[in-house]
């Protein structure tokens, strides 16, 4: 069985057994942690997210990506130059358990992002006027930004599919819907909730997807 779980703004296609880097989880090495966010479990697609569902994993060690450089230049009479390397923090992990269902049940930490472990302030302790501020502006409804491509491991490439690009494709990605097999599982029901979730008004019936998907998925 496999899952597509959303991690660190990213979306991973795993199995049982399988080694993944992810955004630094808050966890520590030998740690068991749980990934809530699943999108797709087995032939299940969630609306975005299976309810109930969830992929555990067992924390290898906190590592470091490969290092990219960062060049910047002005041209100017008196222009500058910098040049600046990063190195991202990750966390290796092996995936163990994929649970359908129960997963909120399951005792196991959620796997969550962040360098550390959150510090919890004691109830009644006093707030500063600084830190209000700050969680006021951490909660207030953000501007709308340009739409991101989002890179998903092991997703099939949609845009193969009659008048499908790359907005189309980010959609479905969004939706939860990363591979062809999942398409060319679709019923009458799934394609009528795609219809309407997407305001798609016709085009899978009418560009015949499901029909390419089962191809596109022989390979």
């Amino acid at each position: 069985m496999f899952a597509v779980l959303k991690t660190g703004g990213k979306q991973y296609k795993v199995a049982s057994g399988d080694v993944l880097r992810v955004e630094k989880l808050a966890a520590t090495a030998g740690e068991k942690v749980q990934f809530n966010e699943i999108l797709m479990v087995g032939s299940t697609v969630g609306a975005p997210f299976v309810e109930g569902a969830g992929v555990q994993a067992e924390v290898i060690d906190q590592i470091k990506g490969e290092k990219t450089i960062n060049f910047v230049k002005r041209r100017r009479k008196h222009g500058s130059q910098r040049t600046k390397g990063h190195r991202q923090n990750l966390t290796l992990v092996r995936i163990g358990d994929i649970l359908e269902s129960g997963a909120d049940k399951s005792g196991v930490k959620a796997a969550e992002n962040g360098a550390g472990f959150e510090i919890v302030r004691a109830v009644g302790a006093p707030t500063s006027k600084k830190a209000a501020a700050a969680a006021a502006r951490a909660s207030a409804p953000k501007s709308a930004k340009p739409a991101i491509a989002t890179v998903v491991e092991g997703a099939d490439d949609l845009k193969k599919l009659s008048g499908v690009g790359p907005a189309l494709e980010k959609k479905l990605h969004d939706a939860g819907v990363t591979t062809f097999a999942q398409i060319a599982a679709w019923t009458e029901s799934d394609v009528a909730a795609m219809d309407e979730k997407l305001s798609f008004k016709g085009r899978i019936e009418r560009e015949g997807w499901i029909a390419q998907a089962v191809e596109l998925a022989k390979g």
